[in-house]
């Protein structure tokens, strides 16, 4: 990719005049609308928690190929990231796992309000989303296990207003190309809206020049389709369909030692079908939904003709009553999930099976400015291990929590909540008997789950063209499940915990310099962790960054040009050093990621306002050329360009 055409074409977007018919001015501070939090739609106002909401703007303008990416360059949680195809988050001190269910995981990953069944963010696409919300704290009472640091919902887009259709091409440093294409909107009572991209990267270079071999990818396909009918006022039916596929990635192993010729193969898919509706008056909504997945990996080393596979299918369903009266809001449903997993790692198959109950509600008096939430869940968990064992455990978990959020203004709220959340003990960790590379590991079935409880207060303040806030947050971590070595037998116990407490804030302001037709928006996101060690040892908790910020500046007009410059920044971590195979803890140094990205669009008939046109875009991810780690020893890209067009006919 010739650097210096890159350049010059940011340079000509950055002093671009007006080409365009005017546009509204892009809002970058997301819908005040929100689910996530209570599982039905509400005012942001009401929520009693913490929440972030990346818009559909924000996406758009980011140069980040997958969630993974996104959620990194906005520092929403300590990212550990692989070469490849493997990305992982961490919020509040713990964080989603990159292998196998998600059940695993300590942080929640979302898709469209039910479980995506993978921890890793990279399989999930940032094309066609509407938004992403982002719940920092426990939410087990809203969706169960493993949601205890956090949650992160991925909302599809649900086609509305003319059908239009667009493609886009992409191309960039290190061999890089995307193909895309896509369309959406309504016609009658039929709704739809879809993307597919196609891609693929050479080798890159870090920071200092140096080649990472074998850090190349093939045949990366991501699609997402949503279809949906109304067939009465107020009932609609839709489906929706998820694919991810990667035919190759390297697996290099670490820089210092790459391995050539590993690689890893990856697939992931799933459909839904969703039932949404209500009364005339809404006074009752109800949804029902049933959704199956697989989720695939391989892992081959050619060189030593070792290789493993990962299976986990995953079905699930829920259903939901929502009564709203005034200022009353009762929500009652149910969920049901069921994980089937297949690895050769274990001489097994395991089946978790979870069916749940739960009730959410929300009070509001004195004109709803001072609102009352609380809510009630009951897991029930069943874990069978198969194939010659048939070994089986149950057990189960009440959640609770409760929050007040006090509108003292149109301007400012105050908000403060109690949350709870928990890991049920997987299979193997409660019933598993079996030998693996000469080591005896035997399930331990009085496994209690691990479980949080979180309290957390706030105040946002949103007047004129500001829009900030600040949580202070501790959480209390509990039944910490372990290995260990008992009578030269591996087995796992509930061991002590850790105490995770901290400071979080987000401020923007739009300014306008150069009168209404511009803004400039400077912002500033980040995390403060005042206290985050191991209750029996008193260390500070490994790969939990005590500070991460992320801030910068987006600029906009109304005629079609955006442009956003941001700096995200993670402070020195305690990680266990694998590079060298001792696993001693070692202190990660801090780094900074610097990105610009920016576009233009001119429309084909100006004097319509219908969107149709043709967009210019670059962007410099890593702009400073730093040598850089999310994960000790796999140095991230260098300085890498990208330049793309897209076409919305």
């Amino acid at each position: 990719m010739n650097r210096k055409v890159c350049l010059l074409v940011m340079a000509g977007l950055l002093w671009s005049k007006g080409l365009l018919a005017e546009e509204t001015t892009k809002s970058f501070t997301g819908s005040e609308l929100v689910v996530t939090s209570s599982r039905v739609e509400e005012e942001k106002k009401s929520v009693t928690s913490s929440i972030t909401v990346i818009g559909k703007e924000e996406i758009e303008e980011s140069p980040a190929k997958d969630l993974g990416e996104l959620l990194a360059e906005k520092s929403i949680g300590h990212i550990q990231k692989y070469p490849g195809t493997m990305t992982s988050v961490g919020i509040r001190g713990f964080r989603t796992e990159t292998h196998g269910n998600d059940l695993m995981g300590k942080v929640l990953v979302l898709l469209n309000g039910r479980r995506a069944g993978t921890g890793n963010l990279a399989k999930l696409s940032t094309a066609n989303v509407e938004r992403i919300e982002i719940i920092r704290g426990p939410a087990a009472v809203q969706y169960g296990s493993a949601a205890i640091g956090g949650i992160v919902n991925v909302i599809t887009a649900q086609g509305e207003g003319v059908p239009s259709l667009f493609f886009e091409q992409e191309l960039g440093s290190n061999d890089y190309t995307q193909t895309t294409m896509g369309a959406g909107g309504k016609s009658g009572k039929v709704d739809f809206s879809g993307s597919v991209s196609l891609s693929e990267m050479g080798d890159y270079e870090t920071g200092e020049g140096t080649l990472y071999r074998n850090t190349a990818y093939r045949d990366r396909t991501v699609g997402n389709f949503q279809v949906g009918y109304e067939f009465l006022p107020n009932h609609r039916i839709g489906v929706i369909y998820n694919y991810f596929n990667v035919g190759k990635a390297g697996s290099p192993s670490y820089l210092s030692q790459a391995d050539i010729d590993a690689y890893t193969s990856q697939k992931a898919y799933s459909t839904d079908v969703v039932y949404e509706g209500s009364t005339a008056d809404r006074r009752f909504s109800w949804m029902a939904r049933y959704f199956t997945g697989r989720d695939e990996y391989l892992y081959a080393d050619p060189s030593s003709s070792y290789s493993s596979t990962s299976e986990v299918d995953h079905k699930g369903a829920q259903a939901q009553v929502t009564y709203s009266d005034s200022s009353l809001r009762l929500t009652a449903g149910a969920d049901w999930v069921r994980y089937d997993l297949h690895s050769t790692l274990a001489p097994f198959s395991s089946d978790y099976e979870n069916p749940a109950g739960f009730i959410l509600g929300k009070y509001g008096f004195l004109s709803d400015k001072v609102v009352l939430t609380a809510g009630l869940r009951y897991d029930q968990y069943d874990v069978t291990i198969s194939e010659d064992q048939g070994s089986s455990q149950s057990t189960d978990n009440l959640a609770k929590q409760a929050g007040l959020a006090w509108n003292l203004s149109d301007a400012l709220k105050l908000r403060a909540s109690y949350a709870e959340g928990f890991r049920m003990p997987a299979a193997r960790e409660l019933v598993a008997d079996f030998y693996s590379w000469g080591t005896h590991y035997v399930g331990n079935s009085d496994l209690k789950p691990e479980k949080s409880r979180s309290f957390e207060a706030g105040i946002e303040v949103n007047y004129s063209d500001v829009k900030s806030s600040l949580t202070w947050f501790t959480t209390d971590f509990r039944e910490k499940i372990q290995s260990t070595a008992v009578d030269g037998v591996m087995t796992w116990i509930n061991i002590g915990g850790a105490t995770v407490s901290g400071l979080e804030a987000e401020f923007s302001w739009a300014l306008h310099p150069f009168g209404e037709q511009w803004k400039v928006e400077p912002y500033v996101n980040g995390t403060w962790l005042t206290e985050y060690r191991d209750d029996d040892t008193g260390e500070r908790l490994t790969y939990t960054p005590e500070v991460s910020v992320t801030s910068g500046v987006r600029v906009a007009d109304r005629r079609g040009f955006s442009g956003v410059f941001n700096l995200a920044y993670t402070g020195e971590t305690r990680v266990e050093n694998w590079e060298d195979w001792s696993g001693d803890v070692v202190t990660k140094g801090g780094y900074t990621v610097a990105n610009l990205s920016v576009s233009k669009k001119i429309l084909f008939d100006q004097g319509e306002k219908n969107g149709r046109g043709l967009t210019v875009s670059c962007a410099v991810e890593n702009l400073f050329d730093r040598e850089y780690q999310y994960v000790k020893g796999y140095t991230m890209p260098g300085r890498t360009f990208m330049v793309g067009l897209r076409a919305d006919i």
